[in-house]
């Protein structure tokens, strides 16, 4: 009892931290102005532009943080904050987000593979809990915990998959908003701070996806072991 306690208070924490982690860093570059004195949207449109995306859009949306690309509709939505703001930190997820575009225009691999992903992780995600309780309880149907588990592998990896398409983003952000001159060389340093804070939330959901995965694993090994 007192593990499992732990353990819930482990996967539980470690999400709240990065969010707390993001929102507080957030907050302090939003205060930070940049150099430069332009907006969110207009260091988007820049580095959009230097790279030949003249056909992605940038829009305004609501919401906090609310920043993403949309590959379908070829948009780059940036959160009122972001988009009309010139802080450092709306100028690091506007070129981040833009980031995404770019991945979207080379055929990023990884990108690709995320969204191949996506119908069978959105399907993985809301059927596995289904048939892993109803392994769980029902010793005739055990076989369907391991066909839930199987199904949460998906999304599993969908997670992981996230993690290099975040960070490429964010690599390519910095890359191109110092060479639109967005931000000056000594505004680097805080606005790396941004995107790895960003970048942490993927981190820490993939991490739980994982831990959590492996107990599933470890409770129907031992169930399967237990049943001979």
């Amino acid at each position: 009892m007192i593990t499992f306690l732990v353990y819930f208070l482990i996967i539980s924490l470690i999400p709240l931290y990065a969010q707390m982690k993001v929102k507080s860093t957030y907050k302090k570059y939003s205060q930070v102005q940049a150099s430069s004195g332009l907006t969110g949207a207009q260091v988007a449109r820049r580095i959009l532009d230097q790279n030949g995306l003249y056909d992605v859009r940038i829009e305004e949306t609501p919401g906090f943080l609310s920043d993403h690309y949309d590959p379908r509709s070829k948009t780059v939505r940036l959160s009122s904050n972001n988009y009309h703001g010139t802080s450092l930190a709306g100028s690091a997820v506007a070129a981040h987000e833009v980031g995404h575009a770019i991945q979207d225009q080379q055929d990023y691999a990884f990108l690709r593979f995320r969204h191949a992903l996506v119908p069978v992780a959105n399907f993985g995600s809301n059927v596995s809990w289904i048939l892993i309780l109803a392994g769980m309880f029902f010793t005739a149907f055990r076989d369907l915990m391991l066909l839930g588990i199987i199904f949460m592998a998906a999304a599993v990896l969908f997670q992981v998959v996230t993690l290099p398409v975040e960070f490429n983003a964010s690599s390519r952000a910095m890359q191109q908003i110092v060479s639109v001159g967005a931000i000056r060389n000594e505004e680097e340093h805080e606005t790396k701070k941004v995107l790895n804070a960003a970048a942490m939330t993927y981190v820490a959901a993939a991490s739980v996806a994982v831990l959590e995965l492996l107990r599933l694993i470890l409770i129907y090994t031992g169930m399967t072991r237990s049943d001979d």
